[in-house]
């Protein structure tokens, strides 16, 4: 379907944005680029949000720049395609995750690792090429070009699947990369939150044994019971962490606080690998000796390429994996976000914006 003349002019869009760093986020109108010949517009249906939204809008990192419109886990229906779009069609169900451009060229780009290009362009909050800003997803509409669109399976309800785009990939890639996927393997899950919760889905849809590692006792049930884990560690008990010791062949990390590590190392097996998925405030120590001992790794992952992400979706589709979600109205925004803060939502919000956004603008 080619873009019309009509199609060639600036969309005029609605969303909630911050104004300042108190990140109170209240309507907002604004303008979406023209659907260009590589590009897809579509209708948001729903977005999920992230705890790096909560840290953008309070502007706790010092890159953010006011107004902005928060969100990068967005779902939808597309509505026009460009001329030259060869993937996607008008109905498909589509996503975006955390970035919208890359300059697809350098080493990074050209091995399918869009997500380490020195200038990834994310989805909201930052510079676009043509100079203007990007504004994520708490918004009714989105253009982008089809590299960065994902086209989402039609058995996946599009509430569950939204956070996928940033929680299921940041997990389902260093599972893929680190080669802690082969059926068999004993893989750790520290945290049982927005990140833990997927990363548990995708490591037992892998045929992997997975323990959930908490300091909270209260967590078990939930984590065997409703996720499926295998077993579940109690990180402050000592007893229980030193007979797990040396039983792992991997751990995903997910916490984004302060934590020591050494406990961790030592589950590792020989040649373990402990991957960083969080992003922590302060630096963490770093026991060398564990791992010189044991020849062990300690890395760090985020989020997916394009054709990663595309990998995890279809994954997803498989095995029917979905996050476990909280949908909210746009106008509970703020609120949902005082609730993050305390950790208060099994285990990802998710704002229908189709069906609240319009009537609250």
């Amino acid at each position: 379907m080619a873009v019309s003349p009509e199609q060639e002019h600036p969309k005029k869009a609605f969303g909630w944005a911050a104004r300042d760093s108190s990140g109170v986020l209240s309507p907002f109108t604004f303008s979406r680029r023209a659907t260009g010949e590589n590009d897809v517009m579509f209708k948001v249906l729903y977005c999920g949000i992230c705890h790096t939204d909560l840290h953008m809008v309070k502007n706790e990192w010092g890159l953010s720049t006011y107004p902005l419109i928060p969100g990068h886990e967005i779902v939808g229906v597309v509505t026009e395609v460009g001329s030259k779009v060869e993937k996607l069609k008008v109905g498909d169900h589509v996503g975006v995750g955390y970035m919208i451009g890359a300059c697809q060229s350098c080493d990074s780009c050209s091995n399918n690792a869009e997500n380490y290009c020195p200038e990834m362009i994310p989805t909201s909050g930052a510079k676009y090429h043509d100079g203007t800003t990007t504004y994520g997803g708490y918004s009714d509409i989105m253009v982008a070009n089809e590299h960065f669109v994902v086209r989402v399976p039609d058995n996946l309800p599009l509430h569950g699947a939204a956070p996928l785009l940033c929680a299921g990939v940041t997990t389902y890639s260093p599972l893929r990369y680190f080669g802690l996927d082969k059926p068999g393997m004993h893989v750790g899950v520290v945290g049982v939150g927005g990140l833990g919760h997927v990363a548990v889905k995708f490591a037992k849809a892998m045929g992997v044994k997975v323990t959930v590692i908490s300091t909270s006792p209260n967590k078990k049930v939930e984590a065997i019971e409703n996720l499926g884990a295998d077993s579940f560690l109690v990180s402050r008990d000592d007893g229980q962490m030193k007979a797990a010791m040396g039983t792992m062949d991997g751990i995903i990390d997910t916490v984004s606080a302060v934590h020591p590590l050494l406990p961790l190392i030592g589950l590792l097996k020989n040649n373990g690998k402990l991957v960083l998925v969080g992003a922590p405030e302060k630096p963490l120590e770093l026991p060398v000796f564990p791992l010189l001992m044991g020849r062990k790794i300690v890395a760090g992952s985020v989020v997916g390429g394009m054709k990663e992400t595309q990998e995890m979706i279809d994954f997803a589709g498989k095995h029917n994996i979905t996050a476990n979600v909280e949908v909210i109205p746009v106008d509970y925004v703020n609120t949902a976000m005082e609730r993050l803060i305390k950790t208060d939502v099994k285990y990802r919000f998710v704002i229908d914006i189709a069906n609240t956004l319009k009537s609250s603008s």
